[in-house]
């Protein structure tokens, strides 16, 4: 076995066709053992990539953009997709059937105070034909703060990633209204990065064998049964909320088969962050994604 190590930005339930790497045994059956982390608070996992702690990080196409605002060539490459959807769930404190996206306006929202996940929320406020500015944000921190405040009892509605929203439904604190990536559609959310040095391997051809056939697994088999696998990386979530989580997303089509970055989902990515101000010109595909590895 050759020892893999693997980086998560953030960890959830919605990166779970890297998870299921791992879960369902199938780096394992190309030879390679791996080991995982989490990026600290507050650190890119692409510095994991740099200093050679990791040789592939769950990551976003738009890490590219800030050194590329700066004229710089990014330090890494994206070479796959995990998620071609924005995966954020938006929590009411009440059932509500018919929410419509314009009772956020006026309301406290206990969100992301920045970065990808606020970028595209704003987008897709504008895409539903409301006023962000009209929402009062409540930014805590990370993904556990956001979850901490909102059960302390912040905020009329809480944007977050499953399992998140699925736990607050089951231990009754809140409901699900909406989901933030049918307002957008498909596009370039979330992906994997690494070197392209790493990239010319024999342990990223290997990889790569791994996780096309994990991306088949995420479509093909039933949500309970990817849970049951998944579970112990989710010790704090119960097993048929992780499920409930894992049907969503199947059904919202984030994890579409394929394992290339799409040139039109990398297009839609650039129309989010050229909405919000956050790039300064259009970058070409090649200048932040490759195509995978063959072989």
């Amino acid at each position: 076995m050759e020892k893999i190590n693997i980086q998560f930005t953030l960890f959830s339930a919605f990166y779970s066709p890297l998870i299921s790497t791992m879960s369902g045994g199938f780096l394992k059956e190309e030879g390679l053992d791996p080991e995982w982390s989490v990026a600290q608070p507050g650190v890119s996992a692409i510095q994991a990539l740099q200093d050679g702690t990791a040789h592939v990080v769950q990551s976003a196409l738009s890490q590219a953009f800030g050194p590329l605002n700066e004229g710089k060539t990014p330090p890494v490459v994206h070479f796959a997709q995990v998620n071609e959807m924005d995966g954020f769930f938006i929590t009411g404190r009440e059932a509500d059937p018919d929410f419509t996206w314009d009772k956020l306006e006026g309301a406290e929202v206990v969100m992301f105070k920045g970065g990808q996940p606020r970028a595209m929320f704003n987008y897709a406020c504008h895409k539903a034909g409301i006023d962000f500015d009209r929402i009062k944000p409540v930014t805590p921190g990370g993904a556990a703060d956001i979850d901490k405040a909102f059960r302390e009892g912040q905020g009329l509605y809480v944007q977050q990633q499953g399992p998140f929203p699925q736990q607050l439904q089951a231990d009754g604190i809140g409901h699900v209204v909406a989901q933030v990536g049918p307002q957008i559609g498909p596009c370039g959310f979330s992906s994997l990065a690494a070197t392209r040095e790493w990239l010319r391997t024999d342990m990223a051809k290997a990889f790569v064998r791994a996780y096309k056939k994990t991306r088949a697994y995420m479509n093909e088999t039933p949500a309970a049964e990817i849970a049951r696998a998944e579970k112990p990386y989710f010790p704090k979530i119960d097993e048929a909320v992780l499920a409930d989580c894992i049907a969503t997303y199947q059904k919202l089509g984030c994890w579409t088969p394929h394992v290339e970055i799409i040139e039109a989902a990398y297009e839609v990515t650039l129309d989010v962050f050229e909405y919000n101000g956050l790039i300064k010109q259009r970058y070409a595909y090649d200048q932040v994604c490759v195509k995978p590895p063959q072989g």
